[in-house]
């Protein structure tokens, strides 16, 4: 939780607002700032996974670029993978499927294969969050062996990997 993110912000170039984060331009925000909200960019407190999940959605080595409608939108899509695994755990089985499971994990080990590439990771992911949906509406089947490969494949990337969890 914190200490891996105080640890990352420590490593990468962040910016404030697209301008660099320096004390000495007084755009300084820190972890507990994030954490309690209390700082005048932040209209509210943000969860440490939600921190994270903001920080994987750009790669290790790129700029990160802190605003408090990012962090929004950061926030809003962890409620939104969250909510699918939930949903993922209460799918019933088909006798077919009508979704390439193979082929989905396959391209999330080329994407950590790939320097690390949690952007891509987490794309691909929600490409998984849509298949969850479709078959919980109906539009899509999972054979058995296929919806416990897909559930795998979240309890491996998603919490085993990225480090994520359900607040």
């Amino acid at each position: 939780g914190k200490e891996s993110v105080r640890y990352w912000m420590h490593n990468n170039m962040i910016t404030i607002n697209g301008q660099k984060m320096a004390r000495s331009l007084g755009n300084f925000i820190t972890l507990d700032q994030l954490f309690s909200g209390d700082h005048p960019l932040l209209t509210q407190a943000y969860s440490p996974m939600t921190i994270r999940f903001f920080l994987l959605q750009a790669h290790y080595r790129s700029t990160i670029d802190f605003s408090n409608e990012a962090l929004l939108a950061a926030e809003k899509g962890f409620q939104k993978l969250m909510k699918a695994i939930d949903t993922l755990h209460k799918l019933k089985p088909s006798l077919s499927s009508t979704i390439d499971i193979s082929t989905l994990r396959k391209k999330c080990y080329e994407a950590i294969d790939d320097d690390l590439n949690s952007p891509i990771l987490l794309s691909l992911l929600f490409d998984g969050v849509k298949y969850i949906n479709s078959v919980s509406d109906g539009t899509e089947k999972l054979s058995s062996s296929d919806l416990e490969s897909l559930k795998n494949l979240f309890t491996v990337f998603v919490f085993d990997i990225l480090g994520l969890k359900d607040e």
